[in-house]
């Protein structure tokens, strides 16, 4: 008799996928960054400003000629005299004056907002350092727009840092149907779209081996990548500098474990395993 609940699965599928989507775009939202406020009486004093006033922060106000060198030249910190890596990215520098890192401690609530330009556009027009345009908000503006890396860090994750209850019941709802629609696949292709109740003996082919080996053997591999990574990740959080674990990495060769055995399964119960069919609820809407 023909199975009345073939198409289910794809529908499952397909919603799920939409789910997803919304989901995405919620997270989206979430890590956009947030729009920085431009005061045209700050973009219109900074050129002026930071040859005396940046010099001033940088030397007496802000400290930093302490660590940086009173010419740029480095000390308890870095050298930024010839920074090709502050001139190639200006903004990183605001960055890291406003938030800090490392041992420098943030200074974007010690210092005025035009005090931080301008003494970010010392740094980067002193010692040979030389920028086309000075830094302004807008410029700090635009480079925000870009994915910034610890955004991309916490999207990498298979379980974000914050998750609220629309995120939990999406997520949830997306498991739930892909976990029916993949059943239902899986229970339509190896049963057929047809069911006939008997005992139905089966012949393994030449083709289903390979695969039921190559499945098995990509499981190991990638048991013993999973046991490599968690020995790695494990020995850096031991390290006299602790280095963050690659939980991508580690999910990744979770997940490919469990597709592998479960494709071996699949493999065995349609070639190698006889099956019987008894009846189908013709009112009933799950494959299984």
């Amino acid at each position: 008799m023909e199975r009345n609940d073939a198409v289910m699965p794809w529908v499952a599928i397909v919603s799920a996928a939409i789910m997803w989507i919304i989901l995405l775009f919620l997270f989206n939202k979430e890590t956009a960054p947030e729009p920085v406020v431009v005061d045209p009486a700050v973009v219109a004093n900074i050129s002026k400003e930071y040859p005396t006033v940046g010099k001033t922060v940088f030397e007496q106000t802000g400290g930093c000629a302490g660590c940086h060198g009173i010419n740029g030249q480095g000390g308890v910190g870095p050298a930024l005299a010839g920074d090709e890596k502050i001139l190639k990215d200006p903004v990183y520098v605001h960055t890291i004056i406003v938030k800090g890192k490392g041992g420098m401690p943030a200074f974007g609530d010690k210092l005025k907002e035009n005090e931080v330009y301008a003494v970010a556009n010392y740094v980067l027009n002193s010692w040979g350092n030389k920028i086309e345009e000075p830094l302004t908000p807008a410029t700090v503006a635009e480079g925000q727009t870009k994915v910034d890396p610890a955004v991309l860090k916490n999207r990498s994750r298979f379980v974000p840092e914050d998750l609220k209850l629309p995120e939990i019941f999406l997520g949830t709802f997306i498991l739930v149907l892909l976990t029916y629609g993949l059943i239902g696949l899986y229970s339509v292709w190896a049963e057929g779209l047809e069911l006939h109740p008997g005992i139905h003996k089966v012949r393994s082919t030449p083709l289903a081996t390979l695969g039921i080996l190559t499945t098995l053997g990509l499981s190991i591999l990638f048991s013993v990548l999973f046991v490599r990574q968690m020995v790695t990740d494990y020995a850096g959080w031991g390290a006299k500098e602790p280095v963050m674990p690659n939980v991508t990495a580690e999910g990744f060769y979770a997940a490919m474990i469990l597709l592998m055995i479960a494709a071996s399964i699949g493999l065995y119960k349609k070639y190698f395993m006889d099956g019987e069919v008894l009846v189908e609820d013709a009112s009933g809407e799950f494959p299984w």
